[in-house]
């Protein structure tokens, strides 16, 4: 079948302020002037709607205060502010404070019952606020005023051609217009040149970009957005998972260097500001710059802010993205519920770790498979390397190593911001700056203890970043030993010789060994999806066949899965196939923001009671279900597509019989035993003897939880009050009441308990 879009009816910018002004339910009472009895809640008067009062960055904050139509006395650190205040439609009065102080900020709003106080907590502009030590060195964009890269943001226009052949926008020139401007009609039912404006600007040391449908003859303020927005914002990400160390770019695309951009086609976030959408992108929310997970959700949630500050409330959030641009999405949506409403995923994979075990198994056996030096008494097909790793070719894992693992992973591999003589090489400079993700995200994971330092460590003082993946006890080629695929002797050899990778990504004959709190710490915060917290968030995940691509189709099932095993239903994610590879059909990323647009306009206007996660399922419409495109934009079934149209293939650790989630980073050992399942052919006595030198620990036990399983922490914080490092977070306290409220519509419950 075909679709064609809805516009969104009856939700002019009118109904939109208003939606987005009505908020929760009570909270502490705040200290008024006079006695207790003329004390006002201020969740029932004050709403801080650009953000958590107490996260709040840059010296800005957009409030709201319920009164009547005059217009209150309202102060700012004793400050009179109340001109700053207009009237919204809904008769509530909402300004942009300004010039907040670092640290505690103290705004009044004098009411006829009393005063009513919220307290809002600045950060700085430059960062951090939640995340932790920021990454050291960093080097700063050009034209920055300070370290932080702090500089005034600059604005700039674009316009879309006329010319239906002309894909992309192209520089506007207000002075001297070009004759070919394009018209829109959004959402909203507005009509107006296809003319954006730009905002480029740095928070948290790195890039973000803002795009509007913009009006140059006209003001644009949070308190009166143009009319031709339709409340929502669209965040578009980067592939891949890097290790930047200075400013980068901010990226607009779905793909994002992950695959070419539509030749075809318009870029979807230019099809997406046609429709009144704005689009933010951040360059901490490209993975392929910054594999933090602490340090995307506070670039997210400060780019966020600002762009409420500016041009208005919220109704809500879709990110869009593939590859590492579907992680952040995944991995922010569990790890930090409320950035987003909905997702749009391509190329799909469910957390940074899943691939980072599945890849290191193909590291280490490359390393063996295309050495025949180390094969021993055995000789290796291409067609048994596939077999062991559970794929149909043996490309895959040298893509996927090549192309990822190998530069995320190496640390004395080049990275921006790092020179030569600064980087990390283990003759000539092993103090020097370590470009791996691990070190990246130490703050995360935490350091390795100093029982387990090596020489290196010991010489440096300080443990490098814990490991918390391991291979001991995995059973490589188990299911295709059982199979016939590959000979006892096959099986021996491999095991016996595998070996795994030191710190400095050296091969050694020892098999890898995790660390504490590491192992524990990646699941706490996140590392780990296990979608425990992702019950709020509608989603959609584009796939498409590529089995030499490293972007199996089997990652957006894993996500799925657990699913299904968190909250026992899969029924807030939505799968689309086709034979387009990555994708499915380059269609979906226009088709599933309507569809996605369509989904949240429903949930948006259930007004009731119920949980936002059972509104998610509960309003999904019924065209919004599992599909097959034929790669044209037309659905051919109206389910998830069958083999061999979708294939997905299996891992080394599913072949050494790990379960179908992908999650488990370190498995729990059981003894190795005669007594199991080896196959139709015997091992013989010294074969025996040989794995039991092997697997002298034990081999993994698939029937129990993988090693410090546990689900991830939400809102975490990674330094306490005084900046000192908290390796592995702990919860932000609760979000102050009635704060935040600007992030989405009140059916989304943003920042729920």
């Amino acid at each position: 079948m075909t679709y064609t879009p809805k516009l969104a009816t009856g939700l002019v910018a009118a109904v939109f302020l208003l939606l987005t002004a009505c908020g929760g339910g009570g909270g502490a009472s705040s200290k008024a002037s006079g006695n207790d009895s003329s004390r006002l809640a201020s969740s029932s008067s004050i709403r801080v709607l650009s953000n958590r009062a107490d996260l709040i960055s840059g010296g800005d904050a957009l409030i709201e205060v319920i009164a009547g139509d005059k217009r209150p006395a309202m102060m700012l650190n004793g400050k009179n502010v109340s001109g700053l205040f207009q009237q919204t439609p809904d008769g509530h009065w909402r300004g942009l404070l300004t010039g907040l102080k670092l640290g505690k900020n103290t705004f009044t709003a004098q009411l006829p019952g009393g005063d009513a106080v919220a307290e809002l907590m600045n950060h700085p502009n430059g960062g951090p606020i939640f995340s932790g030590p920021q990454i050291q060195p960093w080097v700063c964009q050009d034209g920055a005023l300070d370290e932080k890269c702090n500089q005034p943001p600059e604005y700039s226009f674009l316009y879309k051609s006329s010319d239906p052949g002309t894909i992309g926008l192209l520089p506007y020139d207000p002075q001297n217009p070009p004759a070919d401007v394009a018209d829109t009609t959004t959402e909203t039912g507005v009509t107006v040149p296809f003319i954006v404006r730009q905002e480029l600007g740095y928070q948290d040391r790195d890039q973000y970009k803002i795009l509007t449908l913009y009006d140059e003859t006209k003001d644009w303020t949070a308190q009166q957005p143009q009319p031709q927005w339709n409340g929502k914002l669209l965040v578009t990400h980067g592939g891949n998972c890097g290790a930047a160390h200075g400013a980068g770019n901010a990226p607009v695309n779905d793909y994002a260097g992950t695959i070419p951009d539509n030749p075809v086609n318009e870029n979807s976030y230019v099809v997406a500001l046609g429709k009144g959408y704005s689009v933010l992108s951040t360059a901490l929310d490209n993975a392929g710059h910054n594999c933090n997970i602490a340090v995307q959700a506070e670039s997210l949630m400060m780019g966020k802010e600002r762009f409420i500050e500016q041009y208005g409330p919220l109704r809500y959030t879709i990110g869009t993205g593939c590859s590492g641009g579907s992680i952040v999405q995944y991995t922010l949506a569990n790890a930090y519920p409320g950035i987003y409403q909905g997702i749009l995923a391509m190329c799909a994979f469910p957390d940074v770790m899943t691939p980072a075990t599945q890849f290191t198994d193909y590291h280490l056996l490359r390393i063996y498979f295309e050495d025949p030096s180390r094969w021993g008494d055995v000789v290796w097909t291409p067609q048994q390397y596939a077999d062991v790793e559970g794929h149909i070719t043996h490309a895959n894992a040298v893509t996927a190593d090549e192309g990822l693992y190998k530069a995320a992973l190496n640390p004395s591999n080049p990275c921006q911001g790092v020179s030569d003589e600064e980087r990390f090489d283990e003759q000539n400079n092993p103090g020097g700056v370590r470009c791996d993700v691990l070190t990246y995200i130490k703050t995360l994971l935490g350091p390795r203890p100093p029982e387990v330092w090596t020489e290196l460590e010991q010489s440096l003082g300080r443990g490098f970043t814990g490991l918390p993946i391991s291979t001991v006890g995995i059973q490589y080629g188990l299911n295709a030993l059982r199979e016939g695929l590959i000979t006892p002797q096959h099986f021996v050899e491999l095991n016996s010789r595998i070996g795994g990778i030191d710190l400095n990504f050296n091969w050694m004959p020892e098999r890898i060994q995790f660390d504490e709190p590491a192992l524990s710490n990646a699941h706490r915060t996140g590392m780990v999806n296990m979608a425990t917290n992702m019950g709020a968030v509608a989603m959609i995940n584009f796939t498409g066949n590529e089995p030499a691509a490293a972007h199996d189709t089997r990652h957006s099932f894993e996500m799925r899965w657990r699913l299904d095993r968190a909250q026992g239903h899969h029924d807030n994610h939505v799968m689309w196939g086709g034979p387009i590879p990555f994708v499915g059909d380059r269609n979906y990323v226009f088709l599933g923001l309507d569809y996605m647009s369509d989904w949240l306009d429903a949930v948006e206007a259930d007004t009731s009671d119920t949980p936002v996660a059972e509104k998610i399922v509960s309003n999904k419409p019924a065209h919004v279900h599992d599909a097959c495109s034929d790669g044209n934009g037309n659905f051919v079934l109206e389910e998830m597509c069958p083999e061999p149209i979708v294939e997905y293939y299996e891992t080394p650790r599913i072949v050494a019989g790990d379960g179908i989630y992908g999650d488990s980073l370190a498995c729990q050992l059981r003894p190795f035993s005669r007594e199991d399942d080896y196959g139709p052919i015997p091992f013989t006595e010294d074969q025996w003897l040989k794995l039991e030198e092997v697997f002298a620990e034990g081999v993994c036990d698939y029937d129990k939880p993988p090693m410090s399983q546990q689900p991830a922490v939400t809102w975490q914080k990674y330094a306490n009050d005084k900046g000192k490092v908290i390796y592995g977070g702990t919860a932000l306290p609760k979000a102050p009441a009635n704060s935040g409220l600007g992030w989405a519509s009140p059916a989304f419950q943003v920042f729920a308990d």
